[in-house]
Protein backbone atom coordinates (compact mmCIF):
# COMPACT_ATOMS: atom_id res chain seq x y z
CA UNK A 1 0.00 0.00 0.00
CA UNK A 2 3.04 2.23 0.92
CA UNK A 3 4.31 1.34 -2.42
CA UNK A 4 1.50 2.05 -4.14
CA UNK A 5 1.18 5.36 -2.74
CA UNK A 6 4.65 6.48 -3.53
CA UNK A 7 4.28 5.93 -6.89
CA UNK A 8 1.30 7.89 -7.34
CA UNK A 9 3.10 10.68 -5.25
CA UNK A 10 6.15 10.43 -7.26
CA UNK A 11 4.24 10.18 -10.86
CA UNK A 12 2.36 13.34 -9.44
CA UNK A 13 5.37 15.22 -9.01
CA UNK A 14 7.36 14.07 -12.35
CA UNK A 15 4.08 15.02 -14.12
CA UNK A 16 4.22 18.96 -12.47
CA UNK A 17 7.92 18.81 -12.61
CA UNK A 18 7.64 18.39 -16.63
CA UNK A 19 4.62 20.65 -16.45
CA UNK A 20 6.60 23.28 -15.52
CA UNK A 21 9.85 22.50 -17.42
CA UNK A 22 7.32 23.07 -21.02
CA UNK A 23 5.83 26.30 -19.25
CA UNK A 24 9.69 27.73 -18.82
CA UNK A 25 10.06 27.17 -22.16
CA UNK A 26 7.13 28.47 -23.50
CA UNK A 27 7.76 31.83 -21.74
CA UNK A 28 11.73 32.11 -22.21
CA UNK A 29 10.84 33.74 -26.14
CA UNK A 30 8.42 36.31 -23.99
CA UNK A 31 10.88 36.85 -21.46
CA UNK A 32 13.78 37.39 -23.98
CA UNK A 33 11.51 40.11 -26.19
CA UNK A 34 10.61 42.00 -22.84
CA UNK A 35 14.20 42.09 -21.73
CA UNK A 36 14.94 43.11 -25.62
CA UNK A 37 12.73 45.84 -25.57
CA UNK A 38 14.59 47.62 -22.68
CA UNK A 39 18.06 47.67 -24.64
CA UNK A 40 19.57 49.09 -27.24
CA UNK A 41 20.36 48.02 -30.66
CA UNK A 42 24.05 47.07 -30.12
CA UNK A 43 22.55 45.15 -26.89
CA UNK A 44 20.38 42.89 -28.14
CA UNK A 45 22.06 39.98 -29.11
CA UNK A 46 25.24 39.84 -26.88
CA UNK A 47 26.43 36.81 -25.45
CA UNK A 48 25.59 35.31 -22.90
CA UNK A 49 22.25 37.05 -22.85
CA UNK A 50 21.58 39.27 -19.83
CA UNK A 51 18.19 38.73 -19.02
CA UNK A 52 18.12 42.14 -16.57
CA UNK A 53 19.76 44.62 -18.59
CA UNK A 54 22.25 46.75 -15.57
CA UNK A 55 20.84 50.02 -17.66
CA UNK A 56 17.03 49.63 -18.75
CA UNK A 57 16.73 51.73 -22.20
CA UNK A 58 13.12 52.87 -21.64
CA UNK A 59 13.51 55.45 -23.76
CA UNK A 60 12.50 52.82 -26.53
CA UNK A 61 8.99 52.39 -25.27
CA UNK A 62 8.90 56.49 -25.38
CA UNK A 63 10.66 56.28 -29.47
CA UNK A 64 8.33 54.09 -30.69
CA UNK A 65 5.27 56.72 -30.22
CA UNK A 66 7.46 59.11 -32.18
CA UNK A 67 9.13 57.31 -35.23
CA UNK A 68 6.27 56.07 -36.25
CA UNK A 69 2.37 56.92 -36.15
CA UNK A 70 1.59 53.96 -33.72
CA UNK A 71 -1.12 55.67 -32.19
CA UNK A 72 -3.02 55.57 -35.62
CA UNK A 73 -2.38 51.75 -36.10
CA UNK A 74 -3.22 50.41 -32.64
CA UNK A 75 -6.40 52.75 -33.27
CA UNK A 76 -6.75 50.86 -36.77
CA UNK A 77 -6.08 47.28 -35.73
CA UNK A 78 -8.13 47.40 -32.51
CA UNK A 79 -11.09 49.11 -34.83
CA UNK A 80 -10.63 46.15 -37.40
CA UNK A 81 -10.50 43.75 -34.36
CA UNK A 82 -13.54 44.45 -32.43
CA UNK A 83 -15.70 45.03 -35.44
CA UNK A 84 -14.50 41.77 -36.98
CA UNK A 85 -14.94 40.20 -33.79
CA UNK A 86 -18.63 41.06 -32.63
CA UNK A 87 -19.72 40.46 -36.13
CA UNK A 88 -18.23 37.00 -36.25
CA UNK A 89 -20.04 36.57 -32.86
CA UNK A 90 -23.01 37.85 -34.63
CA UNK A 91 -22.99 35.90 -37.83
CA UNK A 92 -21.55 32.48 -36.18
CA UNK A 93 -23.97 32.21 -33.25
CA UNK A 94 -27.06 32.78 -35.95
CA UNK A 95 -26.30 30.11 -38.20
CA UNK A 96 -24.94 27.68 -35.90
CA UNK A 97 -28.47 27.97 -34.48
CA UNK A 98 -30.03 27.55 -37.64
CA UNK A 99 -27.51 24.57 -38.41
CA UNK A 100 -28.54 22.82 -34.43
CA UNK A 101 -31.96 23.65 -33.60
CA UNK A 102 -33.74 23.83 -37.05
CA UNK A 103 -35.09 21.84 -39.43
CA UNK A 104 -35.20 22.60 -43.32
CA UNK A 105 -33.86 20.99 -46.26
CA UNK A 106 -30.59 19.75 -47.04
CA UNK A 107 -29.21 21.39 -43.38
CA UNK A 108 -26.76 18.32 -42.79
CA UNK A 109 -25.29 19.11 -46.62
CA UNK A 110 -25.33 22.49 -46.69
CA UNK A 111 -23.51 22.49 -43.36
CA UNK A 112 -21.11 19.89 -44.70
CA UNK A 113 -20.42 22.25 -47.57
CA UNK A 114 -19.80 25.33 -45.77
CA UNK A 115 -17.53 23.58 -43.01
CA UNK A 116 -15.79 21.79 -45.73
CA UNK A 117 -14.04 25.30 -46.98
CA UNK A 118 -12.11 25.28 -43.74
CA UNK A 119 -10.05 22.47 -45.39
CA UNK A 120 -9.16 25.00 -48.29
CA UNK A 121 -5.77 27.44 -47.55
CA UNK A 122 -6.71 30.92 -48.03
CA UNK A 123 -3.54 31.00 -50.39
CA UNK A 124 -5.71 29.54 -52.91
CA UNK A 125 -8.46 32.08 -53.39
CA UNK A 126 -6.37 35.23 -52.26
CA UNK A 127 -5.67 36.98 -55.52
CA UNK A 128 -9.68 36.09 -56.71
CA UNK A 129 -10.72 38.00 -53.73
CA UNK A 130 -8.38 40.47 -53.81
CA UNK A 131 -9.72 41.11 -57.55
CA UNK A 132 -13.08 40.83 -56.64
CA UNK A 133 -12.56 43.27 -53.59
CA UNK A 134 -10.97 45.87 -56.14
CA UNK A 135 -13.72 45.63 -58.85
CA UNK A 136 -16.78 46.07 -55.32
CA UNK A 137 -13.86 49.98 -55.04
CA UNK A 138 -12.98 48.14 -51.38
CA UNK A 139 -9.21 48.50 -51.89
CA UNK A 140 -7.63 50.04 -49.48
CA UNK A 141 -10.24 50.65 -46.83
CA UNK A 142 -10.77 48.68 -43.63
CA UNK A 143 -14.10 47.70 -44.86
CA UNK A 144 -12.10 45.05 -47.70
CA UNK A 145 -10.92 43.41 -44.14
CA UNK A 146 -14.05 43.76 -42.15
CA UNK A 147 -16.15 42.13 -44.86
CA UNK A 148 -13.48 38.89 -45.58
CA UNK A 149 -13.43 38.10 -42.17
CA UNK A 150 -17.00 38.80 -40.91
CA UNK A 151 -18.05 35.01 -41.57
CA UNK A 152 -15.63 32.15 -40.38
CA UNK A 153 -16.59 28.17 -40.82
CA UNK A 154 -14.74 27.66 -37.95
CA UNK A 155 -16.81 29.72 -35.78
CA UNK A 156 -20.31 28.06 -37.07
CA UNK A 157 -18.87 25.02 -36.46
CA UNK A 158 -17.76 25.66 -32.45
CA UNK A 159 -21.11 27.21 -31.86
CA UNK A 160 -23.05 24.45 -33.43
CA UNK A 161 -21.07 22.10 -31.81
CA UNK A 162 -21.60 23.61 -28.04
CA UNK A 163 -25.64 24.23 -28.96
CA UNK A 164 -25.99 20.31 -30.48
CA UNK A 165 -25.04 19.82 -26.27
CA UNK A 166 -27.97 22.07 -25.08
CA UNK A 167 -31.41 20.20 -24.69
CA UNK A 168 -34.31 20.23 -27.48
CA UNK A 169 -36.69 20.29 -24.46
CA UNK A 170 -35.68 23.81 -23.81
CA UNK A 171 -36.22 25.10 -27.24
CA UNK A 172 -39.81 23.37 -27.78
CA UNK A 173 -40.84 24.47 -23.79
CA UNK A 174 -40.04 28.18 -25.35
CA UNK A 175 -42.03 27.76 -28.44
CA UNK A 176 -45.07 26.53 -26.99
CA UNK A 177 -44.68 29.59 -24.71
CA UNK A 178 -45.05 31.90 -28.14
CA UNK A 179 -41.28 32.19 -28.14
CA UNK A 180 -40.26 33.09 -31.57
CA UNK A 181 -37.10 31.63 -32.98
CA UNK A 182 -34.96 34.93 -32.59
CA UNK A 183 -36.54 35.23 -29.17
CA UNK A 184 -35.24 31.62 -28.24
CA UNK A 185 -31.61 32.84 -30.04
CA UNK A 186 -31.18 35.93 -27.88
CA UNK A 187 -32.88 35.14 -24.48
CA UNK A 188 -31.97 31.25 -24.42
CA UNK A 189 -29.06 29.83 -26.50
CA UNK A 190 -26.90 33.02 -26.16
CA UNK A 191 -26.94 33.32 -22.27
CA UNK A 192 -26.16 29.58 -21.90
CA UNK A 193 -23.51 30.00 -24.94
CA UNK A 194 -21.06 32.05 -22.74
CA UNK A 195 -17.85 29.72 -22.83
CA UNK A 196 -18.30 28.99 -26.27
CA UNK A 197 -18.59 32.66 -27.01
CA UNK A 198 -15.68 33.07 -24.89
CA UNK A 199 -13.81 30.82 -26.37
CA UNK A 200 -14.95 32.32 -30.08
CA UNK A 201 -14.08 35.73 -29.05
CA UNK A 202 -10.42 34.74 -28.04
CA UNK A 203 -9.69 32.68 -31.15
CA UNK A 204 -10.99 35.71 -33.18
CA UNK A 205 -9.47 38.69 -31.44
CA UNK A 206 -6.36 37.20 -31.50
CA UNK A 207 -6.42 36.16 -35.40
CA UNK A 208 -7.67 39.62 -36.14
CA UNK A 209 -5.14 41.73 -34.05
CA UNK A 210 -2.30 39.72 -35.47
CA UNK A 211 -3.27 39.20 -39.18
CA UNK A 212 -0.35 40.41 -41.37
CA UNK A 213 -1.01 39.60 -44.54
CA UNK A 214 -4.10 40.17 -44.97
CA UNK A 215 -3.73 44.22 -44.12
CA UNK A 216 -0.13 43.81 -45.98
CA UNK A 217 -2.37 43.37 -49.52
CA UNK A 218 -4.97 45.73 -48.81
CA UNK A 219 -3.83 48.58 -46.62
CA UNK A 220 -1.24 50.50 -48.58
CA UNK A 221 -1.98 53.87 -47.20
CA UNK A 222 0.26 54.99 -44.10
CA UNK A 223 -3.03 56.43 -42.11
CA UNK A 224 -4.66 53.07 -42.40
CA UNK A 225 -2.13 50.54 -41.43
CA UNK A 226 -2.52 48.40 -38.70
CA UNK A 227 0.00 47.74 -36.14
CA UNK A 228 1.50 44.48 -37.90
CA UNK A 229 2.32 46.27 -40.76
CA UNK A 230 3.55 49.37 -38.50
CA UNK A 231 6.06 47.28 -36.73
CA UNK A 232 8.21 46.77 -40.45
CA UNK A 233 8.71 50.42 -40.33
CA UNK A 234 11.50 49.73 -37.75
CA UNK A 235 12.92 47.59 -40.15
CA UNK A 236 14.96 50.09 -43.17
CA UNK A 237 17.01 48.90 -45.52
CA UNK A 238 20.34 48.33 -44.11
CA UNK A 239 19.62 47.30 -40.64
CA UNK A 240 16.97 46.95 -37.89
CA UNK A 241 15.86 48.58 -34.74
CA UNK A 242 15.71 45.72 -32.42
CA UNK A 243 15.31 47.35 -29.49
CA UNK A 244 12.16 49.30 -30.92
CA UNK A 245 10.57 46.43 -32.56
CA UNK A 246 10.40 44.75 -29.10
CA UNK A 247 8.99 47.29 -27.87
CA UNK A 248 6.45 47.71 -30.10
CA UNK A 249 5.31 44.00 -29.83
CA UNK A 250 5.28 44.33 -26.00
CA UNK A 251 2.66 47.19 -26.47
CA UNK A 252 1.27 45.12 -29.25
CA UNK A 253 0.84 41.90 -26.97
CA UNK A 254 -1.14 43.62 -24.03
CA UNK A 255 -4.58 43.97 -25.61
CA UNK A 256 -4.79 40.10 -26.84
CA UNK A 257 -3.13 39.43 -23.05
CA UNK A 258 -5.76 41.45 -21.66
CA UNK A 259 -8.93 40.12 -23.50
CA UNK A 260 -7.46 36.52 -22.55
CA UNK A 261 -7.52 37.44 -18.86
CA UNK A 262 -11.02 38.78 -18.56
CA UNK A 263 -12.06 35.54 -20.47
CA UNK A 264 -10.55 32.87 -19.25
CA UNK A 265 -12.84 32.38 -16.36
CA UNK A 266 -15.63 31.37 -19.07
CA UNK A 267 -12.81 29.47 -21.42
CA UNK A 268 -12.26 26.68 -18.64
CA UNK A 269 -15.87 26.17 -17.88
CA UNK A 270 -17.92 22.67 -18.64
CA UNK A 271 -20.06 23.15 -22.01
CA UNK A 272 -22.17 20.59 -20.98
CA UNK A 273 -23.11 21.55 -17.33
CA UNK A 274 -23.68 24.86 -18.82
CA UNK A 275 -26.28 23.46 -21.52
CA UNK A 276 -28.33 22.95 -18.89
CA UNK A 277 -28.49 25.38 -16.68
CA UNK A 278 -31.76 27.57 -15.86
Amino acid sequence: MRKTRSRIRFSRIAVYVLIIAITIIMLLPFAWMLSASLKLNREVFQFPIQWIPPHPHWQNYVDIWTKIPLTTFVYNTAKITIIVTLLQLLTSSFAAYAFAKLRFAYRDWLFLGYIATIAMPWQVYMVPQFLMMREMGLYNTHLAIICLQAFTAFGVFLMRQFYMSIPDELCEAARVDGMSEYQIWWSIMLPLSKPALSTLTIFTFVFAWNDFLGPMIYLTKTELKTIQIGLRMFISQYSAEYGLIMAASVVALIPVLAVFLVLQRFFVEGIASSGLKG
